[in-house]
């Protein structure tokens, strides 16, 4: 994937996963780069489980795969809502 690709990537994965996880913070910025960390930190994840790479692509599994990346980054960093 080119850049402007992960920039559009990063965004959708990292709202969604801002939705799900309950995030304080947003805004487009924070949510690029959530969700670009967060589909590196699920495709270490991945590879560790399976045993092979994963290729991102703009498909539905890489997209699942960043979204749960990026929940898991959110959960582990404590920037979701307290209750």
């Amino acid at each position: 994937m080119g850049i402007l690709a992960w920039i559009i990537f990063g965004a959708l994965a990292g709202g969604v996963a801002g939705m799900v996880a309950g995030s304080k913070r947003s805004g487009c910025l924070y949510n690029i780069v959530i969700g670009v960390v967060g589909a590196f930190v699920g495709g270490l994840i991945m590879q560790f489980i399976t045993g092979e790479s994963f290729n991102f692509a703009f498909n539905w599994p890489s997209f699942l795969v960043a979204v749960i990346g990026a929940v898991i980054l959110l959960v582990v960093t404590g920037a979701t809502k307290r209750k």
